[in-house]
């Protein structure tokens, strides 16, 4: 994520903290090297000499040259105006309306503006509790509608029929009187794109605004556009009252300029942030957070969040119950170890959220082998009976053959498995009787976790 602009910021930032004293000289060259750095980064030229202006105005006022460690003064406020420059904390989606509150999506054809539709419908129904409906008005590509009905179903809300031979306006207003005899708390309208700006698309989506008259306009961008991006929010800004914009594909985006311009040049607020192509790869879009990423500090608070979600806790209260009594920690365990570490959104999304430092103290693990890793071994448990997996003594030879056969792997590979549940069970037995916390806290540091990423090991995390 943004990882060139998060390389450069974050070579700044040492710099700037080991800084003794800070004079006018030096705040220039680091200035210097700020403005290349976001400009490489495909940040906008009017965001980029407003941004350098504000810096300068207070790394040379009393705020840093009084500080007593003014190089972390400095880095304090690079920080606090990337947060400015993309919008102050969260700003949060508006729902005050009558029933249903209406949610127009707007963006050109390849944003993901109909996924997006979908994880939205996901967030609204997870964590407002709403009731939801969808509907597509793009009646230029026929696929577009049945992907929002694949996709709306998998989001658990309901989606509202309609076809190519349609006006979209009719379908809104059909949409529209749906929800209402049905008592929907939201309606998300997902609208067609173009692969450019045209008089026709601008004018259709005027019609659907007039028309709804929306209490939210998203506008759907595709982060990795760079300076297009820009263009676009500029274009759609004109055409329509932007209440806010959604950031797609940020996972991607190697630059990060598009999430430190579009907020400026529209006006409009980031309200959200695709941060993965699955339905639950939407978060709630955090100016401090995101500025803390780009500087290479990590997000702490995303990656505690993360964890927590992809944990079942009361899973792990039964096997902290589990070896409390005395039973073994067996080979289903550890299997059901490996499928919670999956439900965390994968290690490589874990791993984004880490400080650059951090990073750097892992390695160069490659995640995609390690993910590949927890695949096989996971394929591997679920080759055996359940007699073997409840008591993994019995696996000689011949079951070893067996196994390793119905995985598609070699025996060195069920070995190497066993003998890495082996060292699990041992430091399980050390942890009877000593809770459900200590055993999560022992987690992020165990000698078993080198084997499931193949070796390269993991960095213990701050949870």
């Amino acid at each position: 994520m943004a990882s060139a602009l998060t390389d450069k910021l974050s070579r700044l930032v040492k710099e700037m903290r080991g800084q003794a004293r800070i004079t006018e000289s030096n705040v220039q060259d680091m200035l210097r090297e700020v403005r290349m750095a976001l400009l490489e980064a495909d940040v906008a030229l009017p965001v980029v000499r407003d941004f350098i202006a504000r810096v300068k105005e207070k790394a040379l006022g009393q705020e840093v040259l009084g500080s007593l460690k003014p190089g972390q003064a400095l880095v304090g406020i690079v920080n606090a105006e990337l947060a400015a420059t993309m919008g102050e904390g969260i700003a949060d989606i508006n729902l005050n309306a009558q029933p249903p509150a209406i949610i127009l999506m707007a963006g050109l054809q390849g944003a993901g503006k109909t996924t997006t539709t979908a994880k939205l419908a996901k967030h609204l129904i997870e964590k407002r509790k709403k009731k939801v409906l969808t509907v597509s008005g793009d009646v230029y590509r026929p696929a577009a509608i049945e992907q929002l009905k694949t996709v709306t179903a998998q989001a658990g809300a309901e989606w509202f029929p309609s076809t190519p031979d349609q006006k979209p306006h009719d379908i809104a207003v059909a949409a529209l009187d749906y929800a209402k005899k049905h008592y929907f708390d939201v309606l998300l309208v997902d609208t067609a794109g173009r692969l450019a700006i045209d008089e026709l698309l601008m004018a259709e989506i005027k019609d659907l605004h007039a028309t709804l008259n929306p209490v939210e306009t998203l506008f759907v961008v595709d982060a990795m556009q760079g300076q297009d991006a820009i263009n676009t929010a500029k274009a759609f800004k004109e055409a329509l009252p932007l209440t806010g914009i959604v950031l797609t594909k940020l996972d991607g985006d190697s630059r990060g300029g598009a999430a430190l311009s579009v907020r400026q040049i529209t006006g409009a607020p980031i309200k959200f942030a695709g941060v993965s192509e699955k339905l639950d790869g939407l978060e709630v879009f955090d100016a401090s957070r995101h500025a803390q990423r780009v500087l290479g500090m990590g997000d702490i608070v995303a990656l505690v969040e993360q964890v927590t979600k992809g944990v079942d806790m009361e899973a792990a209260q039964k096997m902290a119950e589990k070896l409390k009594s005395g039973d073994g920690f067996d080979l289903n365990d550890f299997l059901a170890q490996l499928q919670q570490m999956k439900q965390m959104g994968g290690l490589s999304n874990l791993m984004d959220k880490l400080p650059s430092e951090m990073m750097a103290k892992a390695g160069q693990v490659d995640m995609d082998k390690a993910e590949r890793e927890i695949k096989r071994k996971e394929g591997i448990i679920c080759s055996m009976t359940l007699k073997e997996r409840k008591h993994p003594a019995l696996i000689k030879a011949t079951r070893k053959k067996r196994i390793a056969d119905g995985a598609g792997v070699q025996v060195q590979e069920v070995n190497r498995l066993l003998k890495e549940f082996e060292q699990m069970q041992t430091m399980m037995k050390k942890m009877k009787g000593g809770g459900l916390m200590k055993m999560m806290k022992r987690m992020g540091g165990m000698k078993a976790m080198k084997g499931m990423m193949g070796g390269g090991g993991m960095p213990k995390l701050p949870f």
